[in-house]
């Protein structure tokens, strides 16, 4: 059966049919043909919704799924499904499992459970055995299976030489280096950003300072080895500027930030509401503004939702004793889409994850793979407790006006609408 898009406005720099209202036929996971009307047939599904808009399929490059090991916070069958109604045609996973996913059947275990879903999963093996920083993990066996990236997840690499041998080794397979801008020793116990509301809600505080010291000693570190660095979900302005500097020095150094850290600040603590416990912390309304320019201006790479689902039993505790993290897919785009313009942040969702971590971006153009994304960019939503798919409930998005609305995907030839 074909699939007949109606009336959609595509969002895609690289298409020509960039910014225009198209009329989209797909066939055998195929875009057919694009034209401003296209006569539907009796065995065409015809695909008509408001305001619809398309785009290149999303990539998220942080997401945990909890299996193996976690499957009560989430699996892969159901985060997958989670993924594809939030607009994602591709997943980059995270290696916090148990156990973790730093040997070439580990990496092979999530690829086999993803077959055949709508959308795809690329695991991102752990830097180092076991992910506790000590040994480097089997990082060329673990490529050659299918992994996109290497990284502890939320962990920092403390010692300096392991990051550099890291650095050196990953370029005989062009392999990409992920680093958590984190340093332990400043950080301390910090449970929230050091400031004005730690000081007043009695937290403690962690400091701007602990993120800035390991980005400064991983670009350090590039400086003298070479290589590809991606560092993951930094989170305040002295972050971007650093990355920035560093970019035109002409590093190989990539960046992300987490949807809420675009959206949200510490000023959501006085709530002791420990779904706004996150690592890194929720910063300053300033850092927050810095973040989107970085987006705006291209120093900041991607957008993640850095979904991280966790259970009920570690979640509802007191503030101090709940694990950091929190579930972003469902909301990601809706969030994102409240604060920037689509122009200003849509190919860090699209190409250029997808550049980054060696993935095929697919052009809205016909006889091309049809890998899209189906959304509406005006919709204002409040999001309630009822738009999350995930198991685990964790997210910071619960109640907020947010604006955009997501229809879902069309790839690997299905169709997976909300």
């Amino acid at each position: 059966m074909s699939t007949l898009l109606k009336n959609a406005v595509i969002i895609d720099a690289s298409s020509p049919y960039h910014l225009q209202k198209k009329d989209i036929l797909i066939t055998n996971g195929k875009l057919e043909e694009i034209e401003d009307s296209i006569a539907s047939k009796e065995n065409y599904n015809v695909i008509a919704l408001e305001n619809l808009h398309v785009s290149c399929g999303w990539f998220d490059t942080s997401v945990s799924l909890g299996e193996p090991g976690f499957e009560e916070r989430e699996n892969i069958k159901n985060g997958l499904q989670v993924a594809a109604k939030s607009g994602f045609t591709s997943i980059a996973v995270n290696a916090n499992t148990n156990p973790v996913i730093d040997s070439k059947s580990d990496v092979e275990y999530l690829i086999n459970k993803a077959q055949h879903s709508a959308t795809k999963l690329y695991p991102i093996a752990a830097l180092t055995q076991g992910s506790k920083g000590i040994e480097m993990a089997e990082l060329y066996d673990m490529q050659q299976s299918g992994a996109i990236a290497f990284g502890d997840y939320n962990k920092p690499i403390e010692n300096d030489n392991l990051m550099k041998v890291a650095l050196l080794y990953a370029q005989n397979f062009d392999g990409l280096v992920l680093s958590f801008p984190k340093n332990n020793a400043i950080a301390g116990e910090g449970i929230a950003n050091e400031g004005i509301n730690s000081t007043k809600l009695g937290l403690k505080g962690a400091p701007a300072l602990a993120e800035h010291i390991q980005i400064a000693r991983d670009l350090f570190l590039l400086e003298y080895t070479g290589g590809k660095l991606h560092i993951p979900t930094i989170s305040t302005a002295k972050s971007v500027a650093l990355i920035k500097e560093a970019k035109k020095k002409g590093l190989q150094v990539t960046c992300s930030v987490a949807a809420h850290h675009l959206v949200l600040t510490d000023d959501e603590l006085h709530g002791f509401d420990s779904n706004f416990k996150t690592n890194p912390p929720l910063r300053t309304k300033d850092d927050l503004k810095a973040l989107q320019i970085g987006v705006k201006e291209g120093v900041i790479d991607i957008i993640t939702s850095d979904h991280n689902p966790i259970d009920i039993e570690d979640k509802k505790v007191e503030f101090s004793q709940a694990l950091d993290g929190v579930i972003g897919l469902e909301s990601a785009f809706s969030a994102i889409n409240s604060v920037l313009n689509i122009s200003d942040y849509i190919a860090a969702i699209t190409s250029k994850p997808k550049e980054i971590f060696g993935i095929e971006n697919h052009t809205i153009k016909e006889n091309n793979l049809a890998d899209i994304t189906l959304f509406h960019p005006s919709k204002e939503i409040i999001f309630t407790k009822d738009a999350i798919l995930s198991t685990s409930k964790n997210s910071p998005f619960i109640e907020k006006k947010l604006k955009g609305y997501v229809y879902g995907i069309f790839a690997n030839n299905q169709l997976i609408l909300k």
